[in-house]
């Protein structure tokens, strides 16, 4: 069927496969969405299907109320974070969240992860944040609504740009990554499950490792991001 929509939702598909092809899901667990700024909607994956058997007309769009705009089946159980992501934080065009392994068990430590090497100063220059545990009130409350609320009060107290900072840990639950597009979240949570690898690894062979000096999180940061970059092609 022809939809204006079908290319949002071909985007949003794409990135759903990846995000599978990537191992960072379990079963039916996880999801990505891809958002049309224009349109004040985003395309999501529905809710409780299988990887292999999704299609691109699958992919449910929604508005940032919750409203379903097109697609016959519900969307994701987490829409509600995407939606209220989307709509405070108006840069960002993807959102990927999963049940990796080595971040959902950061998660479950509800610690940040420090950083540790140079892999994580490539990418940015914060330990990554978990925030805490959701109190009994806001899970008693509107749940998934309410995880947004959670991420973006972890931002404040722990004075982080999602601009620079595009992935968390939700205490207890597990990762959420965001990016400018649906693809740079998927990359943005295989980085995270990567560097939650690193991290878990280099604790267990020196639990007290120190945590990277300032000059070489700067050094490799800036050659991949800063003005003066020399990482890749021009």
């Amino acid at each position: 069927m022809m939809s204006k929509y079908n290319s949002l939702k071909q985007e949003c598909y794409e990135a759903n496969m990846q995000l599978n092809a990537l191992g960072l899901v379990v079963y039916t667990f996880g999801n990505v969405s891809a958002v049309h700024r224009e349109d004040g909607v985003f395309a999501i994956k529905p809710s409780g299907v299988a990887y292999e058997d999704l299609k691109p007309e699958d992919m449910v769009i929604v508005d940032f109320d919750n409203n379903i705009i097109e697609g016959s089946m519900r969307p994701s159980s987490d829409t509600k974070t995407h939606a209220y992501l989307y709509k405070n934080w108006k840069e960002i065009g993807g959102i990927a969240h999963t049940h990796a392994m080595y971040s959902v068990s950061w998660a479950q430590s509800q610690l940040d992860i420090p950083i540790f090497g140079t892999t994580h100063a490539d990418h940015l220059t914060a330990d990554i944040p978990c925030a805490p545990p959701m109190s009994d009130e806001l899970i008693r409350g509107n749940y998934e609504h309410n995880t947004g609320i959670q991420i973006l009060d972890c931002f404040k107290d722990k004075n982080l740009s999602h601009e620079e900072v595009e992935m968390v840990l939700i205490g207890n639950h597990g990762p959420f990554t965001w990016g400018k597009t649906a693809a740079k979240a998927v990359y943005n949570s295989k980085v995270l499950e990567t560097i939650a690898q690193m991290a878990f690894i280099t604790r267990q062979i020196n639990p007290t490792a120190p945590r990277l000096k300032d000059s070489l999180i700067k050094k490799h940061y800036e050659r991949k991001h800063g003005v003066d970059s020399y990482y890749g092609q021009k």
